[in-house]
């Protein structure tokens, strides 16, 4: 997946239309999931630092070691999801909490995760600032989901797990679909759709990607 920069000649920044018209360029065709990233202001979860950049088509560096992704791939994943709006999703990794707003927009309540204080801080004064009512956020293991919350008709993961973790697919309801990349830090990480069915899941390898790694427990300090 290769990064496409649009620049205006006058100010150097990229106009979220022409991002529109790159994703679709890509292969997004949901005009649900368009209407998202077109309305979700990306540069309120950007550093201050990279605003020049916040509607590149590009992952870009935040707090705690993270990053916010690239928007074709927050478009694909979300397209993968299939929400309605009536679904109840979780998400596991909440960073900047651009992903988050995104889903708030298609569905009726996401239930977002972050290891990082800082990071979940930061993303619920977005939050706040948008009036977006319907994201409920914590800090936690992502990897043990949200028990008293499940089951969940759609999951996504924001980092790389090395194996699918069992207690998400758990989480999930019949029907329900979990979208996360897979694979060890430093290697071949593969987006995998899974598919919880009443004789148990189906998997599906997607495209090859580049995420975080997916780490357990809490962070210590930040």
């Amino acid at each position: 997946m290769g990064d496409t920069d649009f620049d205006d000649e006058e100010t150097g920044r990229i106009p979220v239309a022409k991002l529109i018209l790159g994703l679709r360029a890509q292969g997004i065709r949901d005009a649900r999931v368009l209407k998202a990233i077109e309305t979700v202001p990306r540069a309120l979860f950007v550093e201050e630092t990279y605003s020049d950049l916040a509607y590149a088509d590009r992952s870009l560096p935040i707090d705690c070691g993270q990053t916010i992704s690239q928007p074709f791939v927050v478009a694909y994943m979300t397209e993968l999801l299939r929400l309605g709006d009536r679904d109840k999703v979780l998400e596991i990794g909440t960073g900047s909490g651009y992903q988050a707003a995104v889903l708030a927009k298609l569905c009726r309540r996401v239930y977002t995760i972050e290891r990082y204080r800082t990071l979940h801080r930061q993303a619920e004064t977005r939050f706040k600032e948008l009036g977006i009512a319907n994201i409920t956020a914590m800090v936690g293991d992502g990897i043990k989901g949200w028990p008293a919350q499940a089951p969940f008709d759609k999951i996504i993961v924001t980092a790389a797990a090395e194996t699918v973790p069992p207690d998400l697919v758990d989480q999930l309801k019949e029907g329900g679909i979990m979208i996360l990349p897979v694979g060890p830090v430093g290697g071949v990480q593969v987006l995998r759709r899974i598919v919880r069915t009443e004789a148990g899941v189906e998997d599906t390898e997607l495209l090859g990607v580049r995420f975080v790694p997916l780490v357990p427990g809490k962070a210590a300090q930040l």
